[in-house]
C-alpha cells in the first residue's frame, strides 16, 4: 500500500506527499505559493520603485520631461501625490544621466533639496541640510560607472540609476508662499558639459494644473509589474539588490528579456499586488511596534519608525517594517527628513486615531487643540489626508491645511493666546471657519502635524498637541 505523507500548516493540509513525492496537484499548489510569496516579498520591496515613476510619469503627461523642464508648485489639493505639504513651494527636476552629470546651483537662500534615484533611494542633501548649509553653491551628480574629471568647486555625488528626481523647496518667509515659489526659479540646473556656458532647465508653474504624481493605478494589478519591468530594462543592476533581483527573476521579470507571464502567473502576480498593498497600509496605520507612539499619554505617532538614517539602515541590516510604513505614506526619502534633534529640519507626526482610539471619519466633528506656542522656530502646520490615496483631502473648501504662516497668522495667534482650538468635519462649527478643514462622510482620513525648527520641549514631552476630540 502506497504510504501518503501530508504537509500542515496550522492544523491545515497543505500538499500531499506520495512515497515521499508530491502529488501532481500538491506540485502545482506549491509552485503557485512560491511564486506568490516571492512575488509579495518583491512587491514591498520594489514599491518605493514604482511609486517614484508615478512621479516621472505625472510630469510627462504635463508636459515636464527629464533635462527640458522642471515642474514648480504652490500645492494644493488638485495635486495628486503622497503626503505633500502646502507650507513650502515644490520644485521637482526629472533627470536622465545617461548623456552624463548634471549641475543643481543654489542661490544663497531658504532650499531644502534632496536627490532621489530611480529607486526612491536617497543620493544627497542640498540647500539648508545639505553641505552648503543655505548659503548657496553647485551640486553635481554623477551617473552610475562616471569616471570623469569634475572641475573644482561642486559638491558631488553619485546616483546608482541613470533618472533622478531632484526635489527642491522653498521656505517661505512671513507666510509668502507666491515669493517662495518665485524664488524657485533662481535655481539654476544643467549638464556639467555645458558649465562654460550654462542654460538652466526651463521652470514651469504648475500651481493651477492637476496633477497625479502617484503609481495609484498601478499599486493593486498588473501593472505594477509592468512598470516594474520597463524599469528594471531601463536602469542599470546594482549589486547591492541581487537578491531582490533574484526575486524578480523568478516570477519573470529579468533585464533584457521580455515580461510575458501567462495567465496562472498573472493571476499570482494580481493577488500579490493586491495583498502586498493592503499589508503596507497595514505598517502605515495599524503597526503594532512599540516605537511609533509619540507621546504615551497621546493617540499621536511617529510618521517615521527611524531616525538619523539614510536608506533605513540599522547596525543588524535595514528596518523593512520602517521602510514599508514610510513608502505606503510618502514618496521620497532623507536622513535630514528623519531626524529628531533641536533646531534641525522638521518633524512630522502622524495622527488617524481620535482619543478614544478610533480611526477618524469623516462623517464626524472633532476639535484638536494646540498649546500655544508651538516649539516651532520657524513655523507649523497640520494637514489632512484621505486614507484611501494618502494625498490631500479633496473637497468643495478645496483646501487641506491650517499653517501658522497663512490661516492661522490670519486668526492672530499672538503671544497671549494659551491655546488654538482646530476643527475638522463635514460643517463648520459656528464661528470657527477660519480654524476648520472639512472631511467628507464616509471617507477616512489622517493627518500630519509638522513643525519646522523645533525647540526642545518639542522632545522632552513637556509641550504636546491634544488628541482628536469628537464634537456632538
Amino acid at each position: 500500500m502506497a504510504t501518503k505523507r501530508r504537509t500542515k500548516k496550522a492544523g491545515k493540509t497543505l500538499y500531499t506527499f506520495e512515497r515521499g513525492f508530491p502529488t501532481k496537484g500538491a506540485a502545482q499548489r506549491a509552485r503557485d505559493d512560491a511564486y506568490y510569496q516571492r512575488a509579495l516579498t518583491a512587491y514591498r520591496f520594489w514599491y518605493p520603485t514604482v511609486s517614484l515613476e508615478g512621479v516621472f510619469n505625472g510630469y510627462r503627461k504635463k508636459g515636464i520631461s527629464e533635462n527640458q523642464s522642471v515642474g514648480i508648485l504652490a500645492c494644493k489639493p488638485h495635486h495628486v501625490f503622497y503626503t505633500p505639504n502646502a507650507d513650502t513651494p515644490y520644485g521637482n527636476a526629472l533627470v536622465d544621466l545617461k548623456n552624463g552629470p548634471m549641475v543643481v546651483d543654489f542661490p544663497p537662500g531658504p532650499y531644502i533639496a534632496v536627490a532621489m534615484d530611480h529607486n526612491d533611494t536617497w543620493i544627497m542633501d542640498a540647500g539648508i541640510p545639505g553641505p552648503d548649509q543655505g548659503k548657496g553653491g553647485k551640486h553635481v551628480i554623477l551617473p552610475p560607472g562616471y569616471q570623469g574629471k569634475v572641475p573644482d568647486g561642486y559638491y558631488i555625488a553619485r546616483s546608482a540609476t541613470y533618472k533622478i528626481v531632484f526635489a527642491i523647496r522653498a521656505l517661505p518667509s512671513d507666510g509668502d508662499i507666491q515669493a517662495a515659489l518665485e524664488s524657485l526659479r533662481k535655481i539654476k540646473i544643467y549638464p556639467l558639459q555645458t558649465a562654460h556656458a550654462p542654460a538652466s532647465l526651463n521652470f514651469v508653474d504648475l500651481t493651477d494644473t492637476p496633477l497625479d504624481l502617484t503609481p495609484l493605478a498601478w499599486e493593486d494589478n498588473m501593472q505594477f509589474w509592468q512598470k516594474l519591468h520597463e524599469i528594471i530594462d531601463y536602469e542599470p543592476l546594482a549589486q547591492e539588490f541581487r537578491a531582490m533581483y533574484g526575486l524578480l527573476k523568478a516570477i519573470g521579470i529579468e533585464k533584457g528579456k521580455p515580461f510575458v507571464p501567462d495567465s496562472r502567473m498573472k493571476s499570482v502576480l494580481e493577488r500579490a499586488a493586491r495583498d502586498g498593498r493592503d499589508q503596507l497600509l497595514v505598517s502605515a496605520f495599524a503597526s503594532d511596534r512599540p516605537d511609533r507612539i509619540a507621546w504615551t499619554d497621546r493617540k499621536w505617532e511617529w510618521a517615521a519608525l527611524i531616525y538619523d538614517s539614510a536608506d533605513f539602515d540599522t547596525p543588524s541590516g535595514p528596518d523593512l517594517e520602517a521602510r514599508d510604513r514610510w513608502f505606503a505614506e510618502a514618496q521620497g526619502e532623507s536622513p535630514a527628513m528623519f531626524r529628531r534633534k533641536e533646531g534641525s529640519g522638521s518633524l512630522y507626526w502622524l495622527g488617524f486615531l481620535d482619543a478614544k482610539g478610533q480611526y477618524l471619519d469623516g462623517g464626524k466633528t472633532y476639535k484638536l487643540t494646540v498649546p500655544q506656542p508651538v516649539p516651532a522656530s520657524l513655523f507649523w502646520s497640520i494637514t489632512v489626508y484621505d486614507i484611501g490615496t494618502r494625498t490631500m483631502i479633496q473637497t468643495d473648501q478645496n483646501m487641506a491645511a491650517l499653517r501658522s504662516m497663512v490661516e492661522l497668522r490670519a486668526e492672530k495667534l499672538g503671544k497671549d493666546v494659551k491655546r488654538a482650538d482646530l476643527y475638522f468635519g463635514p460643517k463648520a462649527p459656528t464661528g470657527k471657519s477660519g480654524r476648520w478643514i472639512k472631511t467628507s462622510p464616509g471617507k477616512g482620513w489622517f493627518t500630519y502635524f509638522r513643525i519646522y525648527g523645533p525647540q526642545k520641549s518639542a522632545f522632552d514631552g513637556s509641550w504636546k498637541p491634544g488628541d482628536f476630540e469628537v464634537v456632538k
